[in-house]
């Protein structure tokens, strides 16, 4: 087992390309043999407790026999059929179960395969629905400092220029806005001047704005940081008043990761335009959405053109069964007192971090923890320092952060918060 373990790593190494890593010389990894509830097994036996839920996908765990059971019974029926043309059951029930429980107003759904692509369609959603309406020079977006909104080249045109890990395409890039982000933290007194550049710019650029695209209530990968929900609710006016649509991206933040079903909801406010993703199948496999309002998708219609997209996977039904199988076992489980729970205790075991002289902040919300280090640490040796502690929690830039999946238990969670704190000192 060992010799093989080193031929299969061996072959990792020189061939596999992982994520944002050295292709020539990239950093060790883990062989990941099988994963059940919160733990993933290593192949020289090890457990590592699972902080991560697989990039904050895996929000009831592994190896769950619901969600297992749902991909046997569909794979009995078709894998896979185009969506051209032809619908199916498992895309009408996911449909049906997305919008009883999405924000007011979202009536349309487009199934596609990836977080990317519904940050793309939601792109071409805003620029078909005004052009529709002869407004062509409404093509602009704004988008936020901090934000990140995806890796395909629309969705890179939105990140942050500078910290969105998207400057080497900066040329190739269509050029969009950016708006400050948001200063005023979560919790804190909302002051109205943290809005007031946005405000300015919608001002100046309402007539080539199309829409302002932003992850409500959390920056995820540019920074992690909590803003107010009354800046969200803020910018919802400020779209209303100037005739702009509203982009929410929400697809790290849905399906109760901020404390709520979806961050908007925080605000009370509901998006023009909203993407979905990651818990959206409950990490068994690729599948994102995209939602509009009715108004939208009739204006578009109404200039005979169709919405052009159409991904070959579109609404794949293995993916369609295994999300709602995934929305079914969110809703018949008590997910918010698990969040809570999990938010009390992150609050309370991740505290004592601030008093380290390498911790700059530490913030919690939700089912999402985070320890800010005033400045960055070596990657592979602080990797190195949590995986032999037995957890696996992947650090990025400055931050060390969690997002356990909700099923986690008090002592596994205690695991995870300890060992951040040891590898923090």
């Amino acid at each position: 087992m060992q010799q093989a373990s080193l031929s299969l790593l061996d072959t990792d190494y020189h061939h596999l390309l992982h994520p944002y890593t050295d292709m020539m010389s990239p950093q060790p990894v883990e062989l990941v043999t099988s994963a059940s509830g919160c733990r993933l097994t290593l192949a020289d036996g090890r457990e590592l407790i699972d902080g991560m839920s697989s990039w904050w996908a895996a929000i009831h765990g592994y190896n769950h026999p619901r969600l297992n059971q749902a991909l046997t019974d569909q794979t009995k029926s078709m894998a896979h059929v185009m969506f051209g043309g032809l619908t199916h059951e498992p895309a009408i029930r996911l449909c049906r179960q997305l919008l009883e429980c999405v924000p007011e107003g979202l009536e349309k759904v487009f199934l596609c395969d990836s977080g990317s692509v519904s940050v793309e369609v939601s792109i071409k959603m805003a620029i078909q629905y005004w052009y529709s309406q002869g407004l062509t020079e409404k093509k602009k977006f704004i988008a936020l400092r901090r934000g990140y909104h995806g890796d395909t080249f629309g969705a890179m045109s939105l990140c942050d220029p500078v910290t969105g890990m998207h400057h080497l395409f900066a040329e190739t890039l269509t050029p969009q806005l950016f708006a400050p982000a948001p200063t005023v933290a979560f919790d804190a007194q909302w002051d109205p001047g943290d809005i007031a550049e946005l405000a300015q710019m919608l001002e100046t650029h309402q007539q080539e704005v199309a829409a302002i695209v932003l992850e409500p209530i959390v920056q995820g990968a540019g920074g992690m940081f909590f803003y107010s929900p009354q800046y969200l609710g803020a910018v919802r006016e400020l779209c209303n008043k100037h005739n702009i649509l509203l982009i929410a991206d929400e697809i790290a933040t849905g399906f109760g990761r901020s404390g709520k079903l979806f961050a908007c909801e925080h605000a009370h406010i509901s998006p023009d335009i909203m993407c979905i993703g990651k818990a959206l199948t409950g990490g068994y496999m690729t599948m994102a959405a995209t939602l509009c309002t009715e108004e939208i998708a009739q204006t578009i219609s109404a200039s005979g053109l169709p919405l052009m997209h159409g991904p070959t996977f579109m609404a794949n039904p293995l993916a369609c069964a295994v999300a709602s199988a995934s929305l079914e076992v969110l809703f018949s489980s008590d997910w918010q007192a698990n969040v809570s729970r999990i938010e009390h205790q992150l609050n309370l075991e991740l505290t004592p971090c601030r008093q380290l002289p390498a911790v700059k902040s530490v913030r919690v919300l939700g089912a999402i923890g985070v320890v800010e280090l005033e400045n960055e640490p070596d990657a592979a040796c602080l990797q190195s320092k949590l995986t032999e502690q037995g957890v696996w929690i992947r650090p990025f830039g400055k931050l060390v952060y969690i997002m356990p999946p909700y099923i986690i238990s008090p002592q596994e969670l205690s695991k995870l918060t300890s060992a951040i704190y040891n590898a923090c000192q």
